[in-house]
């Protein structure tokens, strides 16, 4: 009876731990990844990645850009001057692209539903 109690206590320390580690990997902020990854950007309480992250992009180096939808209410993400327009995402969806640009400059993007608290920069480098 003892040994059972005890591997009871084992197993859910070793499940707790788990979830707790799982967790963590889940919420980290995740907005820059390696260079062959892309971006990923989370739409969440109105805001892209908390923050409306400046992205920076290199001339004539397309970047991969994975949005993805946590927010109750359907977004999108436009990009006006890099014809960038992904259509309404509802909640728990997800949209890839590239962006890519021939000519350096910061080119705005934003949410059309929420103008001025969704929006941020796309800085295009040499």
């Amino acid at each position: 009876m003892k040994n059972n109690i005890i591997a009871i206590i084992a197993i859910s320390f070793i499940i707790v731990g788990s979830l707790w580690g799982i967790g963590n990997i889940v919420s980290q902020d995740n907005t820059q990844l390696s260079k062959n990854e892309g971006i990923i950007m989370l739409m969440k309480d109105n805001k892209f990645n908390v923050t409306n992250p400046d992205i920076t992009v290199k001339i004539n180096q397309p970047l991969k850009i994975s949005i993805a939808n946590q927010d109750f209410r359907k977004h999108d993400f436009i990009v006006d001057d890099l014809n960038i327009n992904t259509g309404f995402i509802s909640s728990g969806q997800d949209f890839t692209t590239l962006i890519a640009s021939d000519k350096t400059g910061s080119y705005r993007y934003y949410c059309s539903i929420h103008p001025g608290i969704m929006e941020g920069k796309i800085i295009v480098t040499n």
